[in-house]
């Protein structure tokens, strides 16, 4: 795909780093957002010096919004609403993907309610085109380039041209991706989460994913 200027907000974060550092070693722009823009800057130096380039940069989450082509909030869940709030007039016109997933890694259990990203297309209103993904990757597994990340990643999203966007943004960072439906099958996204939490804490790992199997 053609290089992107890509901002994710809370980019500091494992999640966050590891996706920046996997779609600047595919030839991106990369900008990492933070609250802090001091706390930006350090981790954005960290992954130009893992990979030999100068392509990845670091500033506050409003001005990362205002910068890139395509957003990914990468945040706590409960840090969610609030930064879309923040940056909410910087969106326009944008792909938001949206990695939250409502899950309490110390008692996993599903969410109830609307999917995470329903509730960002409803804040942030029909200018913005939300797609909902990555929430099963397991992070601790993003920054190791030397291994297979044996993760898929379920895309869901109400507009089909910006859920096609982001399977293909998966696929530059080394993962299959696969089509899932509009962003109210989130919630089911979200739910995997927790069963995925709980099966790396059965057998001691930080690395599990999921696979989907029969489809080419």
């Amino acid at each position: 795909m053609d290089r992107r200027t890509i901002s994710i907000l809370g980019g500091t974060g494992h999640e966050g780093s590891g996706l920046g550092l996997r779609w600047a070693k595919a030839g991106h722009n990369i900008i990492i957002g933070s609250r802090a823009a001091e706390k930006a800057e350090a981790a954005a130096l960290e992954l130009n010096a893992l990979l030999g380039l100068s392509t990845v940069c670091g500033m506050d989450n409003l001005s990362a919004a205002k910068a890139g082509e395509i957003v990914v909030l990468t945040v706590p869940p409960e840090a969610q609403i609030a930064t879309l709030e923040s940056v909410k007039p910087a969106l326009a016109g944008k792909i938001l993907v949206d990695a939250t997933a409502r899950v309490d890694a110390k008692d996993p259990k599903p969410p109830q309610g609307k999917a995470s990203a329903r509730m960002a297309q409803e804040l942030l209103g029909d200018g913005v085109r939300v797609v909902a993904a990555f929430q099963n990757v397991p992070a601790h597994a993003l920054k190791k380039l030397d291994r297979e990340l044996a993760s898929d990643v379920l895309v869901c999203g109400d507009d089909p041209d910006a859920r096609a966007e982001v399977a293909r943004l998966a696929e530059a960072a080394g993962m299959q991706a696969y089509e899932a439906g509009g962003l109210d099958n989130g919630i089911v996204v979200e739910g995997l989460t927790a069963l995925i939490i709980s099966v790396n804490k059965r057998y001691k790992s930080k690395t599990g994913g999921i696979r989907i199997s029969g489809i080419r």
